[in-house]
């Protein structure tokens, strides 16, 4: 099980970054290098495709963050095929339906928990294929992360969080302020009832729930009310803010 994984289930929080833009060699590396525990690429409105996506994972597990992957869609087949390229988590975007959660979890799970297909001595095992117990060991090790993103996963929120085999249930903070008709107004009351609604039900299924807040107040603010897996920003975010803050305060000193 990552490290990740076993201080979820502890209750811990862990800290990573969503990765849109940044698909250098040194990504993965330098967030490990700065303490983060994950790494989520993002090929859903990223532009990292398949092949970028298996160079990105390899060279982070050349150290010790857990590399994870969003997936353009649900119905991207096969959903595992991340999972065969050595993420460690799959990240499903626009969960709606306990059936679609269900659906997902059986194909990123190895019989007899799901369907995941058999390929062994490739790169998820490092090209050495273990023995019988490597189908349970990956099944224990795989996270499953669900964004709900729309007013209809958050009528069927309880149905959702409680699949077994869903370790994270991930706030997708702007697509359900939009689905519900309140775009981008993050202080909306009914906007902030969701993200109780889904600590609530989190907690009551033993389910980590997950978000990106923007800045550091936000972050602490979040994890005070439950968010336990959270992006630090995304790097797009991070580093346009540490630029536009580093111009700043040069242009402001010689003034």
């Amino acid at each position: 099980m990552s490290k990740v994984k076993d201080k979820l289930k502890k209750g811990e929080v862990v800290y990573g970054q969503m990765v849109l833009e940044l698909f250098s060699a040194g990504i993965g590396p330098m967030l490990a290098a700065t303490g983060m525990e994950f790494v989520l690429f993002d090929m859903e409105h990223g532009r990292c495709d398949i092949s970028l996506a298996a160079e990105m994972i390899a060279l982070s597990r050349s150290t010790d963050i857990v590399p994870m992957v969003r997936v353009p869609d649900a119905n991207v087949a096969p959903l595992s095929r991340v999972l065969d390229l050595g993420a460690r988590g799959v990240m499903i975007p626009r969960v709606e339906t306990r059936e679609q959660m269900e659906n997902a979890v059986a194909q990123l799970k190895y019989a007899p928990e799901g369907k995941r297909g058999v390929a062994l001595g490739i790169a998820h095992d490092l090209y050495r294929p273990g023995g019988p117990s490597a189908f349970a060991e990956a099944n224990a090790d795989i996270m499953v992360i669900a964004l709900l993103e729309t007013a209809k996963a958050f009528e069927n929120l309880d149905a959702i969080v409680s699949v077994p085999g869903l370790d994270v249930a991930w706030m997708g903070h702007y697509d359900l302020t939009v689905s519900m008709g309140i775009p981008a107004q993050f202080d909306h009351p009914r906007f902030l009832a969701a993200m109780d609604a889904l600590v609530d039900s989190c907690k009551r299924h033993n389910v980590a729930p997950g978000f990106l807040p923007a800045t550091p107040a936000d972050t602490i603010h979040w994890i005070k009310k439950g968010f336990r897996m959270i992006s630090l920003g995304s790097d797009i975010g991070v580093y346009m803010n540490g630029m536009r803050a580093f111009h700043k305060t040069v242009v402001d000193g010689l003034k």
